[in-house]
């Protein structure tokens, strides 16, 4: 990997580039992570040495911050859609995995509270896998 990833939001009017690699990718099983992308869980790629570069849009990043917590979700004010923040005063890049355009190297490390999945996240392995839109 040359240690330059790119992405987007969904109506690209935000990219972004990543210079440097990820040292960790968590599936965040939480109720905050779950509410956040309307999903199982958020899959987020962590670095403390990578730098973030806006290529455009960077006007349309929101963050909200939920009051009393460490957590917080940056996203485009046009679509909704996740994007990169830097937490932790800056010392921490947490990139959405599906903001991503290029592909990453590194595989997630662990399901995190997994224990606090969503009831129906569970067995699921064994229902039908559909490769398109059902009809």
């Amino acid at each position: 990997m040359d240690n330059k990833t790119v992405g987007s939001c969904l109506c690209g009017s935000i990219t972004f580039e990543v210079s440097g690699p990820f040292e960790s990718f968590f599936l965040c099983h939480c109720s905050r992570c779950r509410k956040d992308t309307g999903s199982a869980y958020a899959a987020n790629l962590f670095s403390t040495t990578a730098t973030i570069t806006w290529r455009s849009g960077q006007d349309l990043v929101r963050t909200f911050q939920l009051p009393s917590t460490r957590h917080q979700r940056s996203f485009c004010s046009s679509c909704g859609s996740a994007v990169p923040s830097l937490q932790l005063g800056g010392a921490l890049l947490v990139v959405p995995a599906g903001s991503l355009d290029s592909a990453v190297d590194i595989r997630p490390n662990a399901h995190i509270c997994f224990a606090s999945r969503a009831t129906w996240d569970r067995q699921i392995e064994d229902i039908s896998k559909i490769d398109e839109l059902p009809g």
